[in-house]
């Protein structure tokens, strides 16, 4: 993607009434714990997948206003491309970030994560749990989603 995609992008959600199941606003200035990321991760990816979108979002900005507020967190590529590793030590079958985008908006740097859909049939766990979203709210994956997911691989006639 380019900047200027990712520009309009970030001004679409920025305009969104709230977050929602494959859009997730955190402001993460200086840091964020790796824990609770990946448990994003597995949460936004499952949703992603449940909602038939390509991918889902989670973005370096304050999550009440929405207000572009800058970040310092891991401020070099080694080190977004290191939790990008991470995460994918984390996740079954490794997976991890589409990409980790940074861009200037505003004179303030942002990190946009974009996530990948759970692959068809196969929901993604970190560190062995499923997570999901709940509205704007991280929970366990519920057991009909978790199976929603798992059987989408019955679906599909590969003959």
């Amino acid at each position: 993607m380019t900047t200027q995609e990712l520009i309009k992008l970030l001004e679409d959600f920025i305009h969104l009434p709230g977050e929602n199941e494959v859009v997730e606003f955190k402001k993460a200035q200086n840091g964020f714990d790796t824990q609770k990321l990946g448990e994003y991760f597995s949460a936004l990816s499952n949703e992603a997948n449940l909602g038939q979108e390509e991918f889902a979002w989670l973005f370096g900005i304050h999550d009440k206003t929405h207000a572009v507020l800058g970040s310092s967190y891991k401020p070099t590529r080694p080190s977004l491309d290191a939790l990008k590793r991470e995460i994918a030590e984390g996740t079954n079958c490794g997976i991890t970030f589409t990409e980790i985008h940074e861009i200037m908006y505003q004179g303030k740097r942002v990190i946009m994560f974009q996530i990948p859909a759970a692959p068809k049939g196969i929901p993604t766990s970190y560190k062995g749990h499923y997570y999901g979203r709940d509205g704007e709210s991280l929970v366990a994956l519920s057991l009909h989603e978790l199976e929603s997911i798992r059987n989408q691989s019955q679906q599909s006639d590969w003959s």
